[in-house]
């Protein structure tokens, strides 16, 4: 296997068993022991539909910090949560790579970074990272997106490692990719506004394609490589079993990241290598 051609082929890779099962329940078990200290003083629900992204200051100010994000369905008309927190947390973000050190450490290993240069990143920096839980009944679909729009660098160069800490099924929201999307170019870009908040900057009229998407049915432990130009999407889990899993995501230091990305971190905490 040509792993460098595969990928620039078809703008992803599965690779399973890249990651130990003991290590996929050690990053589970440090996610769940982080969500029973949260104390919410804000209560910030993660949108997974693209047009209606959350764009509250919370969510902004959460590039350099630990955060925690509820599904959309978490809440009753009143306000109170419909079940355990533990079980309304969408997905914590976005530097949990930087400030845990067990998430340090997991994020950061000798065969991450060969991948991340055999794939062609001169210098590559961790830039965000997501916990996903993907809730058993409420976790909620992620439409069909490209992660560049979310995290551009000129020339594009994100790259996403998304780590199946379960096994992730057609049931429980599996990914699904399109094979050689990536090749379509970047529609649009999500940026800061100069009012205050996030808008989406359209850089191609032309619609996002979604034919000929596969799903991903990958075990636990699997590592799935997504170019940041290809489109791909999750269903939402309609299953009684959770589809946890840990998103990565670098980009060449090489490359300029505008100041309009929505990501910013402090001076104080650079994205660093590996």
């Amino acid at each position: 296997m040509n792993r460098a051609s595969d990928f620039e082929h078809q703008g992803f890779l599965v690779l399973p068993r890249f990651v130990t099962a003991g290590a996929c329940d050690a990053l589970k078990q440090r996610a769940e022991t982080l969500v029973d200290g949260f104390q919410p003083e804000t209560r910030s629900i993660f949108s997974t539909d693209e047009q209606r992204r959350t764009s509250d200051a919370y969510f902004l100010s959460s590039g350099d910090q630990i955060r925690f994000f509820f599904e959309e369905d978490a809440f009753l008309p009143d306000g109170s949560l419909r079940q355990a927190q533990a079980q309304s947390i969408n997905k914590i973000g976005h530097a949990l790579h930087d400030l845990d050190p067990l998430f340090d450490r997991f994020s950061r290993t000798p065969a991450l970074a060969g991948l991340a240069a055999e794939l062609g990143l001169q210098r590559p920096l961790l830039l965000q990272s997501m916990y996903i839980f993907k809730q058993p009944h409420i976790g909620g679909e992620v439409t069909s997106h490209q992660d560049a729009a979310f995290l551009y660098t000129e020339p594009s160069t994100c790259l996403g490692f998304w780590f199946a800490l379960e096994d992730a099924t057609l049931e429980n929201g599996c990914l699904w990719a399109q094979p050689g999307g990536h090749r379509q170019g970047l529609k649009r870009r999500f940026v800061r506004a100069p009012e205050g908040g996030t808008v989406f900057r359209t850089l191609d009229a032309t619609p996002l394609s979604e034919e000929g998407m596969v799903p991903l049915e990958v075990e636990k432990g699997t590592l799935v490589v997504l170019h940041g130009l290809l489109p791909h999407r999750s269903g939402a889990n309609t299953s009684s079993r959770s589809r946890h899993a840990y998103s990565l995501h670098l980009i060449d230091g090489t490359a300029t990241y505008p100041e309009d990305n929505w990501l910013r971190r402090s001076p104080a905490l650079p994205p660093r290598g590996f």
